[in-house]
């Protein structure tokens, strides 16, 4: 779910997500604002990145947008950070909707991600069932690690919550309701290409594992072994063809 405004920029986004079979009915058009567009230039030497960002007006989702969705048809829902003011108030409504379920009906799963280092968004740490921080925040908040910051901003999540944070190059760590530390070291490509979304298919690998249930061990590798797989390509078609029989076996 996100924001879009009509123009050539929206509908190159809406052709690839067609392409992708991305189910959009419950994007927000807004009548004010233009989509906002980025240029990426690679270095192909180093795999580096400079991203040349046209920023404009358009609104973000709101609590009110969110409020027409249907929430039965989700297991999971995952909150990028950015208007936690808004996003506190959906959240709300999917702890309430679970606490209205039958007993033996499956809840949703609420995950948030924190990776920009602005104040507002740390009030979302104790909305997750499973809370992704990044290694930029964790070093604001003066932590060297991964392992350092899991265990550091623990206290800052409700109880039984998972909190990951991946470290580039030297994987990625999470905390668990046990209390134990778990980790999964990097799995760089022979060449490093592209680590553009990077950090979003890591995400999307350890929400997919664990969705499906499995273990914090095995999304946390997975999770490490999609984000540098998809390091060795351009773009995010190659991750079909590297993982597709992890994804199908991987399944109840």
């Amino acid at each position: 779910m996100g924001s879009l405004s009509a123009g050539p920029v929206a509908d190159f986004l809406m052709a690839d997500f067609s392409r992708c079979a991305v189910d959009t009915s419950a994007l927000v058009w807004q009548a004010e604002g233009q989509t906002p567009s980025a240029c990426c230039v690679v270095c192909p030497p180093c795999g580096s990145r400079t991203v040349v960002l046209y920023d404009t007006d358009l609104p973000d989702v709101t609590a009110e947008d969110f409020s027409k969705v249907d929430l039965h048809q989700f297991k999971w829902i995952h909150w990028e950070g950015r208007n936690a003011e808004e996003q506190v108030k959906m959240i709300q409504r999917v702890v309430a909707f679970n606490a209205a379920l039958p007993r033996q009906q499956q809840r949703i799963v609420v995950s948030v991600e924190i990776e920009k280092t602005r104040e507002p968004l740390y009030q979302l740490f104790p909305h997750g069932d499973v809370v992704f921080v990044s290694k930029d925040v964790a070093r604001h908040f003066g932590f060297l690690s991964a392992g350092a910051a899991v265990k550091g901003l623990c206290g800052r999540l409700k109880p039984g919550a998972v909190l990951v944070c991946a470290w580039a190059e030297e994987g990625a760590d999470a905390l668990g309701p046990s209390g134990s530390v778990v980790h999964s070291d990097a799995f760089p490509p022979e060449t490093l290409v592209d680590t553009l979304g990077a950090g979003d298919t890591f995400n999307s690998a350890v929400i997919y594992t664990l969705s499906n249930g499995g273990s914090l061990q095995d999304a946390l590798t997975f999770g490490c072994r999609v984000a540098g797989g998809k390091c060795g390509f351009h773009g995010y078609d190659g991750i079909e063809k590297d993982f597709g029989n992890s994804l199908k076996t991987s399944k109840p």
